[in-house]
């Protein structure tokens, strides 16, 4: 009995808003790409540096060949 591979962190190319990072992310560990961008806004509520960690991410994650 194998596992399904993990999917590859990028940020994909299609259905990305600004960058494709909460898409990616989204991707990654399986969740709607629609409940990870929520789940950032309401993130925006409390304090924190949680626009710094986006582009952070936005730098590291590599785009979709």
């Amino acid at each position: 009995m194998t596992t399904p591979p993990i999917p590859r962190l990028v940020r994909p190319k299609k259905d990305r808003m600004i960058a494709g990072v909460a898409a990616g992310l989204a991707d990654r560990f399986g969740m709607s790409h629609g409940a990870m961008r929520l789940l950032f806004i309401l993130s925006l509520i409390l304090p924190g540096p949680q626009v710094l960690i986006y582009i952070v991410l936005w730098i590291i994650i590599p785009e979709e060949s």
